[in-house]
């Protein structure tokens, strides 16, 4: 079963200061929901953050924890970060834009991914998990970036 799930969200904030923030993998488990790690395990061919990079993110989805490799396939700073899996449970692909919008940004998620094998009979549920979450991903990206210095 193929999962197709997004969430949008107006963040008042510009496209450049949302997306450098969500587009930096330390800050990942910070606003996105069961991440709690995240580490650059490899650097784009150019080096640091762009295409080729590789980002492990270690999750807790329906309790059980899950480690998987997300490869930078697109990188446009300010505009859009599409991922796919390389390692992992289940092959996925998750994509981030942001958008100029009159009130700030409209910022939104996409995951796709291929529920079969062993998360096939948990697909109806990971699919609502995942609409659930992304929605909470942005809300708690606004919180994030709305919330005053400390």
């Amino acid at each position: 079963m193929t999962i197709d799930e997004r969430a949008e969200r107006v963040i008042p904030l510009p496209p450049d200061q949302v997306a450098r923030y969500a587009m930096d993998w330390r800050h990942d488990a910070e606003w996105t929901q069961g991440i709690r790690e995240a580490a650059l395990t490899r650097e784009a061919d150019a080096g640091g953050f762009g295409v080729g990079a590789e980002v492990t993110r270690t999750a807790y989805f329906l309790g059980k924890r899950i480690d998987y490799v997300l490869r930078v396939a697109e990188h446009e700073p300010a505009r859009l970060l599409d991922m796919v899996s390389v390692a992992g449970p289940m092959p996925m692909h998750i994509t981030y834009t942001f958008t100029p919008h009159p009130d700030g940004t409209l910022a939104g998620i996409r995951v796709r991914g291929d529920a079969s094998g062993y998360y096939r009979l948990a697909a109806p549920i990971m699919a609502r998990k995942v609409r659930s979450s992304l929605g909470k991903d942005l809300r708690d990206l606004e919180r994030k970036l709305l919330e005053p210095p400390s």
